[in-house]
């Protein structure tokens, strides 16, 4: 009888403590459209639900009152390029599941990748916003963001300007201006495509005079520096 009754107390704490854990079952959603490098909009079923990613930080590119950030775009038009209106996607949920604007935070996964370590792989986002209990993937993300912080892509390219309290808006402006003070007059315009991709155009070029310069290069070795590169044709 003992043995019949230590038994039915094991299942039973097992389960308990099965119900108290976090489901790592996947939410089926939609795309409507990217908001910015870290927001969503969605569709779950028939409802709409705006989508923050968990544990990562992008620069500003759609702020009401701050001026667009470094590297803010580019996040955006990746995550735009990657999940187009009308892409499948799951959300995979931590413990708490939303923030104080009412907000989902999710990871957010597009078939076998998650969003989140991608747009930390390229170094587009820092990790940030880290409070218990939703930190079931902070160690995981703080090595890849390590590895792009020492290859110095993107957000890392320049110096202090992504930090452990957000991203120094005088630092990325200081950058940019030192950029176009490189010569006189920078003649080279650099443009990053819908798609994401950074393109340089020179004078006499086909699309130059139709460009919308994003910014300047006094040469074309500053372009390619930067990871721009020459029009395909």
């Amino acid at each position: 009888m003992k043995k019949y009754i230590f038994c039915f107390l094991s299942v039973l704490v097992t389960f308990i403590l099965a119900g108290c854990q976090p489901s790592s079952s996947k939410i089926p959603a939609v795309v409507e459209r990217v908001v910015d490098g870290d927001t969503l909009k969605v569709k779950i079923g028939k409802r709409e639900e705006t989508v923050r990613l968990l544990l990562i930080d992008t620069p500003e590119s759609v702020h009401p009152t701050k001026p667009v950030q470094p590297f803010g775009l580019e996040a955006s038009r990746y995550v735009k390029k990657l999940l187009p209106p009308g892409t499948k996607i799951e959300l995979e949920l931590d413990v708490r599941e939303r923030d104080q604007y009412g907000r989902l935070l999710a990871y957010v996964w597009l078939g076998h990748q998650m969003v989140n370590e991608l747009l930390l792989e390229k170094g587009y986002a820092r990790v940030a916003y880290v409070f218990e209990p939703n930190t079931k993937y902070v160690d995981k993300f703080r090595q890849i963001q390590e590895k792009a912080r020492k290859k110095r892509l993107n957000i890392w390219s320049i110096e202090d300007y992504a930090t452990d309290h957000g991203f120094r808006d005088e630092v990325g402006r200081k950058s940019e201006s030192e950029k176009s003070q490189s010569c006189a007059k920078p003649m080279i315009k650099g443009n990053v495509s819908k798609n994401g991709e950074k393109i340089y155009h020179v004078p006499g070029s086909p699309q130059y005079d139709v460009t919308k310069a994003e910014v300047m290069f006094c040469s074309e070795k500053e372009a390619q520096a930067a990871g721009f590169r020459k029009p395909l044709r």
